[in-house]
C-alpha cells in the first residue's frame, strides 16, 4: 500500500508507505472526516503490516515512538527531484516572463510555496516579514505561492490587519515548469513549516540554488541540510530574525547557496528508486 492505509487484502506479507504523522500531532492536517478516519485506520495498517516505508529518518522515529513498530520493520525511503528540471536557471527573458505571469513585481522577493492550511505557518511567517520588513528596512516583498486547502482565512486576513497588502502577493498555483525560475530568481525560499514528512520543496529550493529558511522541527534539517538556516516555527520573532539574517548578508546566502547545491544533489529518484526495490525483496522475499 502506497499511502497510510492497508486494503483489505489475503496476501501473506503486506508493505504499508506512511509518508507522516501529521494528522496525530496537527489534526487540523486533515479535514475532520479524513482525520478521523486516520486516526482508526492508520494504526490498524501500522500492526498488519509486515514492513512499512517511511519518507524520513523522523516519520520512523514517530512510528517507532507513536507505536513501537520495529525499527529493522521500517526502511527509509526518502523523496527526490529530478535535477534536469529543477536547476539554477540564469534566463533574464524567461524570468522577467515568469515575474510577469505572477505578478512578482521586478525588485527582491522571498518565496513561499505550500498549499494553504495551518500546519504550513503561513500567518506566522506574515507576521514575522512585516516585522524584518520594518526593523530592517527590507525592500523585499514576500510572494506566496499555492492553492487553497482549508483554515485559510486567517492567513489572508493576517496580511489585511497588518497593513500588508502591497507586499505580501498571493500568486495561487504555480506551474511546474515556472518553479525553477522562481526558486532560482528569489532571495531565499521560506518554509516554517510545523510539521512534515519530508519536505521536498526545500530539496527543489535547494537544486535551484536557492538558500533556505525553515524551521528546526520534523524532518527538516533532513531536507535542508547545511544549505539552510533554521528557526523556531512556533516564535514570530526567531522566524523574524531567520528573515532578517538572510535578506542582509549576501556572504551568508552565498554559503548557502553553495552548500545547498552539494546537498540537494544527493536526492535522486535513481536513489530512491533502488531504496524501495530493495526494501520489497526483503519484506516481500
Amino acid at each position: 500500500a502506497t499511502d497510510f492505509v492497508l486494503p483489505p487484502s489475503a496476501a501473506r506479507r503486506k508493505v504499508l508507505t506512511v509518508h507522516d504523522l501529521a494528522f496525530l500531532f496537527y489534526p487540523d492536517a486533515a479535514m475532520p472526516t479524513l482525520h478521523r478516519y486516520l486516526n482508526v485506520v492508520v494504526p490498524r495498517s501500522v500492526r498488519r503490516a509486515d514492513g512499512i516505508i517511511a519518507d524520513s529518518h523522523h516519520t520512523k522515529r514517530d512510528l517507532i515512538e507513536q507505536w513501537q513498530v520495529p525499527a529493522d520493520s521500517i526502511t527509509v525511503v526518502q523523496g527526490a527531484v529530478d535535477h534536469d528540471h529543477f536547476r539554477p536557471v540564469a534566463d533574464a527573458a524567461r524570468e522577467q516572463a515568469v515575474r510577469t505571469r505572477y505578478a512578482i513585481g521586478d525588485g527582491p522577493f522571498i518565496f513561499a510555496l505550500s498549499r494553504l492550511e495551518p500546519r504550513k505557518n503561513f500567518a506566522r511567517l506574515i507576521e514575522a516579514f512585516g516585522q524584518a520588513r520594518a526593523d530592517a528596512n527590507l525592500p523585499h516583498r514576500l510572494i506566496i505561492g499555492g492553492s487553497k486547502g482549508w483554515l485559510y482565512d486567517e492567513i489572508f486576513q493576517r496580511v489585511v490587519d497588518l497593513g500588508l497588502q502591497d507586499v505580501v502577493h498571493f500568486a495561487g498555483f504555480i506551474a511546474e515548469d515556472d518553479l525553477p525560475v522562481i526558486y532560482s530568481a528569489a532571495s531565499f525560499f521560506a518554509y516554517p513549516s510545523l510539521y512534515e514528512g519530508f519536505g521536498l520543496p526545500i530539496v527543489e529550493a535547494l537544486a535551484c540554488g536557492a538558500p533556505v529558511l525553515t524551521a528546526d522541527n520534523s524532518c527538516l534539517p533532513e531536507a535542508g541540510g547545511p544549505g539552510a538556516i533554521y528557526v523556531k516555527a512556533e516564535e514570530v520573532a526567531s522566524i523574524r530574525d531567520g528573515i532578517v539574517r538572510l535578506a542582509t548578508d549576501e556572504a551568508l546566502r552565498a554559503t548557502l547557496r553553495t552548500a545547498g547545491l552539494q546537498h540537494a544533489a544527493g536526492f535522486t529518484w535513481q536513489q530512491s528508486a533502488r531504496q524501495l526495490l530493495d526494501a520489497y525483496a526483503r519484506f516481500l522475499p
